[in-house]
């Protein structure tokens, strides 16, 4: 064996962080965490719209909101925490109507402004909440989320409508929470089809159904009218 040392040899050059692919850190996003959270919601409800909830993955959500998945990695640990998030979100802005329509008490702008979630400029938030019914019963994750919400939604709507019938504006011959079920199976129905049928529930039609559920819910008239049988004597 040969008595000479061996030679160290020469490092491989190592590339330039410019040049190196963009490597993933689990550091906290620099900016806004609320407003990149509210973001990357906004793109999870717009992927889930245009997509169906099947097809909407948390990629897509990144390409969506332009940034990497890591960054929805980041605020949701997987796709069912994600889809919760969205859930509270839509729920969260059910609930606002609530607010604006208590003080005065307006339950003809409620339902109409409930309506046009489909119509809005947002009409992503309806159709991704169909896909989150539709799909809850077969995903545990969430669908405690919308059980508990909705529980939430309804006792906010009756209290709701008892002020209503505390006011003289709703009619109190039927009790607010069954009044609160029957108005939101109403209106469930009418958005699940709208989308599919727009015809039926815009312009002159759409408003004369919902005069027609505002008698329906509204206080009998004190006086009864003449029928029309008895017409005036000449």
């Amino acid at each position: 064996m040969s008595d000479a040392k061996a030679r160290p040899q020469p490092e491989t050059p190592r590339t330039s962080d410019s040049e190196s692919e963009p490597v993933a850190r689990r550091g906290r996003p620099v900016g806004d965490h609320n407003a990149k959270r509210a973001e990357l919601l906004a793109a999870a409800i717009a992927v889930i719209a245009q997509e169906g909830y099947a097809g909407a993955s948390m990629r897509k959500v990144a390409q969506h909101a332009g940034c990497t998945t890591g960054a929805v990695t980041y605020y949701f640990a997987n796709k069912e925490e994600m889809v919760g998030a969205v859930a509270q979100n839509l729920f969260d802005r059910v609930d606002a109507l609530l607010e604006i329509n208590r003080e005065p008490f307006d339950i003809k702008s409620l339902i109409r402004q409930l309506l046009e979630w489909t119509t809005s400029d947002e009409p992503d938030n309806w159709l991704a909440w169909l896909q989150l019914l539709s799909h809850a019963r077969h995903e545990p994750a969430f669908a405690g989320v919308i059980e508990q919400r909705y529980a939430r939604f309804r006792q906010m709507f009756t209290a709701l409508l008892e002020e209503g019938q505390a006011q003289g504006k709703i009619r109190d011959d039927i009790p607010a929470d069954l009044l609160a079920d029957q108005i939101s199976a109403i209106s469930d129905g009418w958005l699940m089809m709208l989308p599919i049928e727009p015809e039926r529930f815009s312009g002159e039609r759409g408003q004369a159904l919902l005069n027609a559920l505002i008698t329906l819910i509204s206080p009998a008239n004190a006086a009864k009218r003449p029928s029309r049988s008895k017409a005036t004597k000449p």
